[in-house]
């Protein structure tokens, strides 16, 4: 009966991102000339989509609402190429549809640790390079002193509350603290969209995006965009309450077989912002840090 459930919440899920891909194509970018109809609903039609991927309407409108049909990878190229997907969104597009043609294996899902090695690797990046290591559903597995200076000490939450997304729309110093708040708000919602269809936890994936959606206007509105995206690099803009405003370069490294990635902060050499973070750092030298926990549940 789960797996029942599971399904047709894929298949709704896959229906809503291709109309919404759809609505959001522009007819002349696509390459498509005047027919002389009146557009009633923004973007291509359905027609119009199969006719780029080179499929029927019939084939392409089934896909869309979510019927059990298996596209070959380059029918599903084809899809993504018309829609102009980018990568990210391509990568969405080939989760949905595997998720509704494969029988997914139960399983009870892992609880996530990060191996010693990884602490001491956090720790060592201290004071020079604020580090954080993020899960399943962007839970905080760890960060180190820097980190907890620069963002907000994780440690000291509740093991249940330490998540990224959650932390950006539900704490009011979050808001405060990133002067682009919009623009790192909207791109961990995308990147939670694109990570919830992989999940092996889906109920726990299902409880935080509910919690979300009820407590912030603008975290469900964003989610029903249905619009992903790939966390790899970017900058963020903070006014911070003790070294005021700074901007900070971010790199991601994804370890293999795993759900967890490592973000790195760093700002340009001899910048404004680079002497920012060595105060910073000179400040959390005079506090006595929080060790990590071993454990943390996902």
């Amino acid at each position: 009966m789960e797996q029942t459930a599971l399904m047709a919440s894929v298949n709704r899920e896959l229906a809503d991102f291709l109309k919404r891909s759809r609505a959001q194509c522009d007819p002349e970018r696509a390459g498509l000339p005047p027919d002389g109809r009146v557009r009633r609903v923004p973007g291509l039609r359905r027609e119009e989509v199969a006719r780029l991927a080179g499929v029927s309407t019939d084939y392409y409108a089934r896909l869309e609402q979510g019927r059990p049909i298996n596209p070959s990878p380059a029918v599903v190229a084809a899809i993504g190429h018309a829609l102009g997907l980018d990568e990210a969104s391509l990568t969405h597009l080939k989760d949905l549809i595997g998720s509704t043609t494969a029988r997914p294996v139960p399983r009870t899902p892992s609880v996530q640790r990060l191996r010693p090695g990884l602490h001491q690797l956090l720790n060592s990046l201290d004071p020079a390079v604020p580090a954080l290591v993020l899960g399943r559903r962007s839970v905080v597995l760890g960060a180190n002193r820097m980190a907890r200076a620069l963002f907000a000490d994780f440690e000291a939450m509740p093991a249940t509350k330490r998540n990224y997304t959650r932390w950006l729309f539900l704490d009011q110093h979050a808001r405060t603290l990133f002067i682009d708040w919009d623009v790192q708000a909207r791109a961990a919602v995308e990147n939670l969209r694109l990570d919830a269809v992989r999940e092996a936890d889906r109920q726990a994936t299902e409880a935080l995006v509910t919690e979300l959606r009820q407590r912030s206007e603008d975290f469900d509105r964003w989610w029903q965009q249905h619009r992903v995206h790939q966390r790899t690099h970017g900058s963020k803009r903070l006014r911070h309450p003790l070294v005021g405003e700074l901007t900070v370069e971010y790199e991601t490294l994804s370890f293999p077989d795993s759900d967890i990635t490592l973000f790195l902060y760093t700002a340009e050499p001899h910048s404004t912002s680079a002497q920012a973070l060595n105060i910073l750092a000179s400040w959390t030298l005079t506090t006595t840090p929080t060790g990590p926990e071993p454990t943390h549940p996902a």
